[in-house]
């Protein structure tokens, strides 16, 4: 190995700390086994700089960490480098100007409560922990998406390290093609971001939600209603529903129909609200609309995702009717795990108008299926039930979403044709030599 001091630390295959420090990259128990030459911990982007030009001088691909939310493991990769920026958190906040500076290991759920002291907003991830370098390069499919678009969308500017080891600066001015790739490319991106600047929203006056709980047996006629009025959910509303052998709070089985809203005032999130009247009777319980923080939002999502779990993940963009869905979802309802395994439904509909940008792909529903265990004997079971499932529904798929990716087993598309061919033409022009990974060269798991 060709040393050189990169100011950094570098842990080597073979040290003691080298597996518990592997580990720590993944919030996934499910660590696959590849297993870097190295591992860096880059604190500056300067460090950054210096780990890309050791990468180079032995040759070596560089995978990249930020929080290490990727079920996959995707960053994970057999030889060359693994650089963990997840200490490049540093976030500076303008009011005046309505813009930001964040770092890649900036954790969006931590963003959103600095932006929240100061009534601003931003789209940060459903889950919390998600750190903004993955979350903005796969599209960022956050909250309130539908009305203010994919976080990337609000991607100004960004400083990254080239092949080369080189820091430079993409923005629609400078380095334009590879801030085209930046918005989208996910994974495949062929650099390391090493600060975000952001344009910031102001923050809805007025966030809440509706939930209800249904027995399982009403799953088809949810299904039905979801679909009837799905294409007509105002864009300030988040329409979802989870279905579990056991609900968080409840202990049962069922299924949690959550309707997020962002609006101006009360009066407005009442009228986005009122499809729900025609919502399917039965249901256990169904709260009144109550103002909620977008951070208790964010808690009580992330008690479907316990840590120390176990997981296998994988996902489907449709625009399939409900009776063209029904057979498959239903063989997944029957086979569904034990908790904390559980599936969702996703009303998406756009309506909005994209940028030009990598991100090309998504449709009108979405539906993912989270595989989670902690007892290792379940793990064939509950990684069959997600394979299968998804395979079973793949016909009437229109692709996947890079954020619940499962490349390493399953392939799909996750952009537009057109704009993965110019994705992979930016790549063989600035990145000749390879030096980042690619998404096809991830070996199979297990």
């Amino acid at each position: 190995m060709t040393a050189m001091p990169i100011g950094c630390e570098v842990i080597r295959r073979g040290d003691q700390r080298y597996e518990q420090a592997r580990k720590a990259t993944c919030r996934n128990r499910h660590v696959p086994d590849r297993y870097p030459e190295v591992i860096v911990q880059a604190t500056t982007e300067h460090e950054v700089a210096a780990a890309v030009r050791l990468a180079a001088a032995n040759g070596w691909k560089v995978g990249i960490r930020s929080g290490g939310h990727s079920w996959s493991c995707n960053h994970v990769r057999a030889g060359g480098m693994l650089l963990d920026v997840s200490r490049l958190n540093q976030v500076t906040i303008d009011k005046t100007t309505m813009l930001a500076t964040a770092g890649p290991g900036c954790r969006s759920d931590e963003f959103d409560d600095l932006l929240a002291e100061q009534d601003l907003f931003f789209p940060v991830g459903h889950c919390q922990g998600v750190g903004l370098g993955g979350y903005l390069l796969q599209g960022g499919f956050g909250w309130n998406s539908r009305a203010v678009g994919m976080a990337c969308e609000s991607v100004l500017a960004l400083d990254y390290v080239d092949g080369d080891g080189t820091i430079r600066h993409a923005s629609p001015d400078e380095n334009a093609d590879v801030y085209w790739a930046a918005q989208g490319a996910g994974p495949g991106f062929f650099g390391v971001v090493t600060r975000f600047h952001l344009r910031l929203h102001r923050r809805p006056p007025v966030i809440g939600a509706r939930l209800g709980i249904y027995p399982v047996d009403m799953f088809e006629e949810l299904l039905r209603w979801t679909h009837r009025v799905g294409p007509t959910v105002p864009n300030s509303v988040e329409l979802m529903f989870v279905v579990s052998r056991r609900l968080p709070n409840t202990g049962q089985p069922g299924i949690l129909l959550i309707v997020a809203v962002f609006a101006d005032t009360e009066e407005q999130a009442l009228d986005d609200l009122s499809f729900l009247e025609t919502r399917p009777e039965a249901a256990h319980q169904f709260t009144p609309f109550g103002q909620i923080a977008l951070q208790k939002l964010t808690t009580e999502t992330m008690s479907n995702y316990p840590l120390d779990h176990y997981h296998v993940v994988d996902n489907m963009w449709t625009h399939a009717s409900a009776d063209e869905l029904l057979p498959g979802l239903n063989r997944v309802l029957e086979a569904l795990p034990e908790p904390p395994a559980h599936f969702i439904w996703m009303n998406w509909s756009p309506k909005r108008a994209r940028s030009d940008m990598a991100y090309s792909l998504e449709d009108e529903t979405y539906i993912a299926l989270y595989g989670l265990w902690e007892d290792p004997a379940q793990e064939t079971t509950v990684t069959n039930w997600v394979l299968d499932g998804i395979t079973d529904l793949s016909p009437l798929s229109s692709g996947i979403q890079l954020a619940d990716e499962n490349l390493a087993r399953r392939s799909g598309p996750f952009m537009a044709a057109a704009n993965r061919d110019r994705l992979e033409a930016i790549r063989r022009e600035r990145d000749p030599a390879g030096r980042f990974h690619t998404y096809g060269d991830v070996p199979e798991v297990g």
